[in-house]
C-alpha cells in the first residue's frame, strides 16, 4: 500500500509477537504501518488522542487482575476504533469474553502468523471504514456497499492477497427483468426485488466477503480466500436458492437474475477496478455468448 500510513496503537508485554507479526505483515523501510507500542493500560488509553489510531491490540495480560474491565476501559475511552485483543492460551475465556465488552475479535500467543492477523485486521479495517464513512460507502435501500465502498474493500482485499498468496472470486448478478418488473408492478415493487435479490445473494455468502449493490438493478459479491473451485459452487448456490426463491414471489412474478463470476489469483496482474470491470462486462453480453461461457452463463431460473 501506498500514500497515507495505516496506524495501529499496540499494547502488549515482551517479547513482542504481536508487534513483530504486524512488522512482518508490513515490511521494509517504506512500510504503510505506523506502529505506536506502549506497554500499560493508562499509557494506551493517554496516547489514542495523540496517535489518531485506526485500530487497537491489546494484551489482555497488561489488564491483570481484572482483564475485562481493562477491556472495558478500553473501548470507552475510543468506542469508534475497533479494538483487537490476544492472550495467553490459559486466559483464552478472558479473550471470548472480551467480545461483550467492546471487543471486536481476539487471537492467541502462539497462533498470531501473518494470515490470521490479516483476518482480524480485514475485519478491522471494514468495521473502520463502516463507522468513518458509513454515509458514503452505504446504499441505501439495501445496506450493502456501494461502488465506492466495494472498490475500495477490494482493493485491500487485493493487496492483502498479494501478500499472503491468497485468491479473490467475484460475483456479479443483474435483475434481468427489472425494467419489466417496473413497468409492472411499479417503483415500489422493484424495490422490494432489489432487497430480496440483496437477501438471497448475502444468504449465500461468508458473513466476512463483501457485499454491494453496483447500481439501480445491479450488485456484486467478493469472497476473500476462496479457491478457484469454488467459483461455480457459489454460481450455483445462488441459482439454487432462486428457484426455491421464484415459487414463493406470487403475485409479483419470478426474479431472473444474469450471473457472471470471476477469480483472481496473486500472479493476475490486474488491479481490483479491472478485475470488476472484466466480471461485470460478462453481464452485458448477449445470451447467446454468454451460453458458450459456463461460468458467465444466464440463470434462467424462474422464466415464465
Amino acid at each position: 500500500m501506498t500514500g497515507k500510513k495505516f496506524r495501529v496503537l499496540l499494547a502488549e508485554t515482551v517479547p513482542g509477537e504481536a508487534a513483530a507479526s504486524l512488522r512482518s505483515l508490513y515490511p521494509g523501510p517504506d512500510s504503510s504501518l505506523e506502529l505506536s507500542v506502549v506497554s500499560t493500560v493508562p499509557t494506551l488509553i493517554a496516547t489514542i488522542e495523540l496517535a489518531s489510531p485506526e485500530t487497537i491490540f491489546f494484551d489482555l495480560s497488561l489488564g491483570k487482575p481484572d482483564p475485562l474491565e481493562a477491556v472495558r476501559r478500553i473501548h470507552r475511552a475510543a468506542p469508534g476504533i475497533p479494538l483487537i485483543v490476544f492472550a495467553d492460551i490459559v486466559d483464552k475465556s478472558y479473550a471470548a469474553r472480551s467480545i461483550s465488552e467492546g471487543a471486536i475479535d481476539y487471537l492467541l500467543k502462539g497462533f498470531m502468523d501473518t494470515r490470521t492477523m490479516e483476518r482480524v485486521l480485514r475485519t478491522a479495517l471494514e468495521r473502520n471504514t463502516l463507522e468513518g464513512l458509513a454515509d458514503l460507502l452505504r446504499d441505501q435501500l439495501t445496506g450493502l456497499y456501494n461502488r465506492d465502498g466495494f472498490t475500495t474493500l477490494g482493493t485491500r482485499s487485493m493487496e492483502t492477497a498479494m501478500r499472503s498468496g491468497g485468491t479473490l472470486v467475484l460475483l456479479c448478478t443483474l435483475i434481468e427483468n427489472y425494467s419489466q418488473l417496473l413497468e409492472e408492478i411499479g417503483s415500489v415493487g422493484c424495490e422490494q426485488a432489489v432487497r430480496e435479490t440483496a437477501e438471497l445473494i448475502g444468504s449465500c455468502f461468508r458473513r466476512s466477503d463483501f457485499l454491494a449493490r453496483l447500481g439501480e438493478a445491479q450488485f456484486a459479491a467478493l469472497a476473500v480466500d476462496a479457491a478457484e473451485p469454488s467459483a461455480p459452487v457459489l454460481r450455483q448456490r445462488v441459482e439454487s436458492r432462486l428457484a426455491i426463491h421464484n415459487q414463493s414471489r406470487q403475485p409479483w412474478g419470478p426474479l431472473r437474475l444474469r450471473l457472471s463470476v470471476g477469480y483472481w489469483g496473486a500472479n493476475d496482474v490486474r488491479s481490483f477496478p479491472e478485475f470488476l470491470d472484466a466480471v461485470e462486462s460478462e453481464l452485458r453480453q448477449p445470451e447467446a455468448d454468454l451460453s458458450q461461457a459456463p461460468m458467465q452463463q444466464e440463470s434462467a431460473f424462474g422464466r415464465r
